[in-house]
């Protein structure tokens, strides 16, 4: 069984996932409406992987025989600035991410919940690669900057990304 803390940790992580993949698909209509049409798709694709991670918490909690309690979605903002910005943000926001996982992971410890322990230590992989992976794309795009060719191509292979 479940405890209560564990419970509601996870309840408020399914929100905070299906909140980030709100957001997601939002900047992804933000650089498709810009035709940065790679980019877009590539922000897909993370709206599409945050539905999975939210999909996963909520298995994991009917598993363990918890409730599922669905919260408000929040309205993501319409306007993102430069594709760095855009990038930027989703940067930061996949470290926010990280820290809450580290904070469900210390919950999990501190209710001695081995099993959602367990489970947390594929989101906190999965939060190494997606940092990883957003810092270099930032990096790439400070260095080819708002305009010109090179950003075309940025978003050109930012299209290759495939389904994780």
């Amino acid at each position: 069984m479940i405890t209560q803390k564990i419970q509601e940790t996870l309840n408020a992580q399914i929100q905070a996932e299906l909140n980030s993949a709100h957001m997601y698909l939002a900047m992804s209509a933000y650089c498709e409406s810009r035709t940065f049409k790679g980019f877009g798709h590539w922000l897909r694709v993370q709206f599409q992987e945050e539905t999975g991670h939210a999909e996963k918490f909520i298995n994991h909690l009917l598993t363990r025989g918890g409730h599922v309690v669905f919260r408000r979605i929040d309205a993501p903002p319409s306007e993102f600035g430069t594709m760095l910005q855009v990038f930027e943000h989703v940067l930061a926001h996949e470290r926010e991410v990280t820290q809450f996982v580290h904070g469900l992971h210390d919950v999990a410890l501190a209710e001695k919940d081995v099993a959602t322990q367990v489970f947390l230590q594929w989101f906190i992989t999965e939060q190494v690669e997606e940092e990883a992976s957003v810092a270099e794309l930032v990096e790439k795009l400070r260095m080819v900057g708002d305009k010109g060719g090179a950003l075309l191509y940025l978003d050109k292979e930012a299209g290759k990304r495939e389904k994780g």
